[in-house]
């Protein structure tokens, strides 16, 4: 019997694309129906109203929702984290190309200002002798969306990723600095409501396994032109940005996590970037509660 199954996902993501082309999720039992989230605020009201099954998200954003009551949805939410997907696949921070490259000012797009990616830029900017009194933060949502209003002037700064960049560097975006430059960093991981539906867990522990091999198959160099058509239909890039993406897809310090495992090294950039741009007390417990909210299997 086959189970409908929403992931939600903040840009199209090329591991669905290539897993359904293969019939792998039809093989697990799954009809997987991928949903675009608008914010990562959207996201986790839509998971724990039980509107998708499993989110790809950034890992910051369990952090805010398993242990912050000052998260975007004044609730803490019961998380499973049980795969980590990539290390970010070009993330950094962009600027736009009408942007005097001198000034220490602006207007910052981000997905929510107390939110990862949002740390990620904050620290950019300090590190490139940016105040963050001096710039404007605007809450934009996702990151396709952060990509237009960066080519369309309506922000300065953004944080992009997953062939975004690509397309906003075609429009003249510049690269102002990596995510790699301030440590190791885990960009997505899988999650879920924490459940005890047995049922639920094995279909979302079937779509991990799926995706699993997938990564597997994709590092290994055989799935290279499978790849680039898929990242050219899902994202719209053009066949030199499809393959600039496959470089980042398969560097293992940008790209995909093989073996989906969710490493304490990232985890302890992540929590460190929060602590330094939003200092909370509960952050001082995280590292020593990995085990109730990261399935053993996947941490390392």
């Amino acid at each position: 019997m086959i189970r409908n199954f929403t992931v939600g996902t903040f840009t199209p993501s090329f591991l669905i694309a290539l897993a359904r082309s293969d019939g792998r999720f039809t093989e697990a039992g799954l009809h997987v129906i991928e949903e675009s989230v608008l914010s990562s605020p959207q996201q986790f009201r839509s998971l724990s109203q039980g509107d998708y099954d499993v989110v790809f998200t950034n890992t910051d954003n369990i952090v805010a929702y398993q242990f912050l009551l000052d998260n975007p949805l004044k609730e803490l939410l019961p998380l499973r984290v049980f795969a980590g997907i990539d290390r970010g696949l070009g993330l950094g921070l962009y600027r736009g190309a009408h942007v005097d490259p001198v000034a220490r000012t602006g207007r910052l797009g981000v997905d929510v200002a107390i939110s990862g990616f949002a740390f990620v830029a904050y620290e950019i900017l300090a590190r490139q002798g940016f105040s963050l009194a001096e710039m404007t933060v605007e809450n934009l949502g996702a990151t396709p969306r952060r990509a237009q209003a960066l080519v369309d002037a309506t922000c300065d700064y953004t944080i992009l990723n997953a062939g975004n960049e690509l397309r906003a560097a075609k429009q003249g975006c510049v690269l102002v600095e990596p995510v790699t430059a301030i440590g190791p960093y885990l960009g997505t991981v899988l999650a879920a409501m924490h459940t005890e539906d047995e049922e639920m867990v094995a279909a979302q522990n079937r779509f991990r396994d799926v995706l699993d091999d997938t990564i597997m198959s994709v590092l290994s160099g055989f799935r290279d032109a499978d790849v680039l058509a898929a990242v050219q239909e899902s994202l719209g890039l053009d066949d030199d940005d499809a393959r600039q993406h496959l470089r980042a897809i398969k560097d293992l310090s940008t790209g995909l996590v093989p073996g989906v495992g969710v490493d304490e090294a990232s985890l302890t950039t992540v929590l460190a970037l929060r602590k330094r741009h939003r200092p909370s007390e509960e952050l001082s417990h995280v590292l020593g509660a990995l085990d109730t909210f990261i399935d053993p299997d996947v941490l390392v």
